[in-house]
């Protein structure tokens, strides 16, 4: 089975991961996560999460998508691993899913798959995103490249995954059994 990639690194936003870990499984998926440096990452809010593997031993053919958290200095971190770079870049060539949230847009963009692409971020992270066409959208999907703006939007991003992933329908009922508002 297709498993979806959710790297940490040290300093992640933590509502964001937990809602997407969470969200995407309750959905069926097989999320992996996947530490930068180590199985045991700490949050920017001190929450420390145990990974089921690093980095290092993610095989991309493995993957339909890679969803990134965002929250700093963790996209900055996340930045930084050519291994998870190199990791997106091929997801994003067999067409599968790109994602990120927050700050973790960045990675999107020094990976080189924002090149063109409608993207958005949290708020001042528009001049780290120099190649793409910047949006002030909650959620924006351009082809196989879904951003979005930062902690506050992280259920509906999870669900709009889900929604692009499966179906609208899947989206509903996860949403209804979730008491998620639209």
């Amino acid at each position: 089975m297709a498993k979806i990639l959710i790297p940490l690194a040290p300093g992640f936003e933590e509502i964001e991961a937990i809602t997407n870990i969470d969200v995407l499984r309750r959905a069926g998926f097989d999320v992996l996560t996947a530490g930068i440096g180590s199985n045991e990452i700490e949050g920017d809010h001190g929450i420390k999460i145990e990974t089921d593997t690093e980095i290092s031993k993610v095989d991309a053919a493995e993957l339909k998508a890679v969803v990134l958290p965002g929250g700093m200095p963790g996209a900055a971190n996340l930045r930084e691993s050519e291994e998870l770079l190199k990791l997106i870049k091929e997801v994003y060539e067999e067409d599968k899913l790109c994602a990120a949230v927050c700050a973790g847009p960045i990675v999107l963009e020094a990976a080189g798959v924002l090149k063109g692409k409608n993207a958005t971020s949290y708020p001042g992270f528009d001049d780290q995103m120099p190649s793409c066409n910047y949006r002030e959208e909650r959620v924006v999907i351009d082809e196989n490249i879904i951003t979005s703006r930062g902690p506050g939007v992280a259920m509906e991003f999870a669900m709009t995954i889900v929604e692009y992933l499966i179906d609208a329908e899947k989206r509903s009922e996860l949403e209804e059994a979730m008491l998620v508002k639209k």
